[in-house]
């Protein structure tokens, strides 16, 4: 029985001594490990510079448009994002905060506001096709200090409590009796279903819309 080690095996260590060449082995991890530093230390310079030039590719391809509107009786001209939904435009840049955000897809009816008279849900409605439309809010209802007539009965008939949806309700309300829709408590809330009141003061909304139309 032979005791020599074939040419390939490193001589064992302490020996002192040192291979010609490196055991595959020791060839096969100093490559892995260079090649892993090499695309590790790429990836973390790219990304970065990668990242920037999505981001200002996406700021440069957002057009933005000039717009005029009327909006509670006062003509108003912006430049807004093209994107940009009548319900930001009237709480970001006009300040007017009544009109509330709640789930920004149209669902729950608290943006509700009137455009041309008609019912229009904000968060769904892209300012820049408003051109020339005129806009009421929450805050352009009441004349001077007098409330409009749907304000006053919604405190008469104690129609809100936490108060979230109640710019919205109004508004659908005012829209809902223009549109001739109040022959019925039945009709007042199938008119009225777009807009959610999630403390439940249905009834009592109800009441407060027959009280407006009937007045």
């Amino acid at each position: 029985m032979t005791t020599d080690l074939p040419e390939s095996v490193p001589p064992p260590t302490g020996s002192g001594e040192s291979p010609s060449t490196p055991s595959r082995r020791a060839f096969i991890a100093t490559s892995t490990a260079v090649g892993g530093a090499v695309v590790a230390g790429g990836s973390f310079i790219a990304a970065p510079e990668e990242a920037a030039a999505e981001q200002a590719a996406a700021e440069g391809a957002a057009p933005a448009s000039r717009v005029s509107l009327t909006v509670n009786g006062t003509r108003r001209t912006v430049t807004v994002d093209n994107r940009t939904s009548l319900l930001d435009l009237l709480r970001e840049h006009l300040g007017l905060t009544g009109s509330k955000k709640g789930c920004n897809a149209g669902a729950c009816g608290a943006c509700t506001v009137l455009v041309d008279g008609h019912r229009v849900n904000a968060c769904l409605t892209l300012a820049v096709r408003l051109e020339g439309a005129e806009v009421t809010t929450i805050e352009g209802l009441r004349d001077g200090d007098q409330l409009h007539p749907l304000q006053q009965a919604f405190i008469d008939q104690d129609a809100f409590q936490c108060g979230y949806c109640t710019p919205g309700q109004i508004l659908s309300g005012v829209g809902c009796i223009q549109e001739g829709h109040t022959n019925s408590p039945e009709e007042i809330r199938e008119w009225m279903s777009g807009n959610i009141c999630r403390c439940g003061c249905y009834v009592k909304i109800v009441r407060a819309v027959e009280q407006t139309a009937g007045r």
